[in-house]
C-alpha cells in the first residue's frame, strides 16, 4: 500500500492522538490524585503504604466531647478525626461508645505518635494519647493491625497546616 505525503501525515496523527491522549491523561490523573484533599476524608502512609478513611470531623469542645458516643457501626475505612486547636495533653474514655474502636494520636505535623488498639467499648479507664496531641483518629478496632499503622506513619487533612509533614497541595 502506498500513501501518498498528506496520507502519511494525517496516518501518524492518527497513531500519535491516541498516545497523546493516554499521557494527557495519566498526567492528569496522576495530579489529581496527589492533591486529592478533603474535608471528609483523610489519608495515612507509612511503611505500609498509604491508605484513605472517610471521616467525621469533630472540631468543637461540644463535638470532640462527644465523639462516636451512641454510634453503633462504623463501615470500614470510616472513622472520625479529632482537631485540637493547639498541640495539648489528650486523654480519651470509651463511656457511651458502642463500638470497639482504635485511636490514632498524632502530633500538630500529623505524625502519629502513639497507637491504642481495641478501645473497649464502655470502658471508662482513661487513655493516654500524649502531652503533644492536635488531632486523633478513631478508627474500627483491629484496622491499625490490619492496614500496619504504625508510630511515625503520617496523616495528611486539609486541617493538618502548620509545618505537615504531608500536606495537601
Amino acid at each position: 500500500m502506498f500513501l501518498g505525503n498528506g496520507d502519511r501525515t494525517q496516518f501518524k496523527w492518527s497513531l500519535q492522538k491516541p498516545l497523546i491522549l493516554l499521557a494527557w491523561c495519566i498526567i492528569v490523573s496522576t495530579q489529581a490524585i496527589a492533591q486529592d484533599c478533603s474535608v471528609d476524608q483523610i489519608d495515612l502512609r507509612g511503611s505500609f503504604g498509604q491508605v484513605r478513611f472517610e471521616i467525621l470531623i469533630a472540631d468543637t469542645q461540644k463535638s470532640r466531647a462527644k465523639g462516636l458516643m451512641n454510634v453503633s457501626k462504623l463501615a470500614p475505612r470510616e472513622g472520625m478525626l479529632f482537631v485540637y486547636p493547639a498541640p495539648e495533653r489528650v486523654s480519651f474514655w470509651m463511656r457511651s461508645t458502642l463500638i470497639p474502636l482504635d485511636m490514632l494520636f498524632a502530633d500538630g505535623r500529623g505524625e502519629i505518635v502513639r497507637v491504642h488498639k481495641n478501645a473497649r467499648p464502655h470502658d471508662e479507664t482513661p487513655i493516654f494519647g500524649g502531652d503533644n496531641v492536635q488531632f486523633v483518629l478513631e478508627i474500627n478496632a483491629g484496622l491499625s493491625k490490619r492496614y500496619g499503622i504504625h508510630v511515625g506513619a503520617q496523616m495528611r487533612h486539609p486541617f493538618i497546616t502548620d509545618k505537615a509533614s504531608w500536606a495537601c497541595k
